[in-house]
């Protein structure tokens, strides 16, 4: 549990210095994006001599992404941007001699030209920024236009290179939380399940079961979008072969996310033979559902010992219960509906097995 202390300013800042993680990151990028930012505007005001060169902060601020490749990218995409903007001004100046006028036909034509792809999310500084030429009055004059490109493109290179050079962000602690929690929300969930299918009679609170295999799926989506971020954290980055760029994590989340089809399958097939009367499957003899509630469990400890690092997977107990579930749908005489069931439960079990076997 968090904390209480670390809900505050204070107790975030100390958590920060204190744990790696999120907002350590934040604190980095932040300080970097400060950095950027005040040496855009000494090198451009006491170097350059640039007049007001209220671009180059802006754009070095922009260019501190997430990831190196972002950054990079964005500074094709930001100078695009702002230098179609500064050049949409330059026209609507020279031809459009009322400055309102002007400034409507700019933010109008820059917002529709930011649609762009190619442009990417950088897209709408095409109209803020001849927005901001136009109001600036810079726009009939050329040698100031010709200062707005070079401030903008001396701040993305800054905001660019701080970002490449200095602590390059990586994302690899993502992925070892995102694996921990995953692991521990699968097993849970396989251990209700187990729970459910050892009752007597069709359980009557499946949908319990299906609201928690919901939140495993929103952590299934999280896990994906983290395996994103910290595979596209490595290109490009010179930090790419440090511990933290996530590589020994990868592999285990990579296993807990190709869990989730048979998972759900596992659960669907719980509510398939529950539905009594809907349904041409019956539940399995007590015996069957017993050895099957076991497997489930078994297979639970081994998803939690997927997300520990260095620690063995073990399926001996749980190949054994599968062998003995499926020697029993071919020899068993229980009957046609509750050999159905048993074999609607005992497929997903089996996907699960060869899962964790592959991983």
């Amino acid at each position: 549990m968090t904390d209480r202390h670390d809900r505050t300013p204070v107790g975030w800042f100390a958590r920060a210095l204190r744990v790696p993680g999120t907002e350590r990151q934040n604190l980095v990028q932040a300080a970097k994006a400060t950095f950027a930012a005040t040496g855009a505007w000494l090198l451009a005001t006491l170097v350059l001599r640039l007049p007001q060169p209220f671009l180059a902060p802006y754009a070095a601020v922009f260019l501190v992404e997430a990831t190196v490749y972002r950054s990079l990218r964005g500074w094709l995409q930001q100078v695009g941007a702002v230098a179609a903007g500064v050049l949409l001004a330059a026209f609507a100046g020279q031809l459009i001699p009322s400055q309102a006028v002007a400034l409507a036909v700019v933010v109008f034509a820059g917002l529709l030209a930011g649609n762009w792809r190619h442009f990417g999310s950088a897209g709408i500084w095409v109209g803020v920024t001849g927005m901001l030429v136009i109001s600036y009055g810079t726009a009939t004059e050329t040698v100031l236009l010709g200062d707005r490109l070079l401030e903008t493109a001396l701040g993305a290179t800054i905001g660019a290179a701080v970002n490449a050079l200095i602590f390059p962000p990586l994302h690899g602690e993502r992925l070892a939380s995102a694996a921990g929690r995953l692991a521990s929300s699968l097993a849970d969930l396989l251990e209700a399940t187990s729970d459910l299918v050892r009752h007597d009679e069709p359980p009557e609170d499946v949908e319990d079961l299906l609201a928690q295999a919901r939140d495993v799926r929103s952590l299934v989506q999280l896990a994906e979008d983290a395996i994103g971020l910290t595979r596209e954290g490595r290109l490009l980055n010179l930090r790419r072969r440090r511990p933290g760029a996530g590589g020994r994590h990868e592999r285990p989340l990579v296993t807990l996310i190709a869990l989730w089809p048979p998972v759900a399958q596992l659960i669907a097939a719980v509510r398939t033979t529950s539905g009594r009367q809907e349904h041409p499957f019956g539940y399995p003899w007590p015996d069957a559902r017993d050895s099957l509630a076991d497997l489930i469990r078994g297979l639970a400890g081994a998803v939690r010992s997927v997300a520990k690092d260095g620690e063995a997977v073990d399926l001996d107990g749980s190949r054994a219960l599968l062998a003995q579930l499926e020697e029993r749908l071919v020899t068993a005489d229980d009957g046609v509906s509750a050999r159905l069931g048993l074999g609607t439960l005992t497929l997903p079990a089996r996907h699960l097995v060869e899962k964790l076997e592959n991983r």
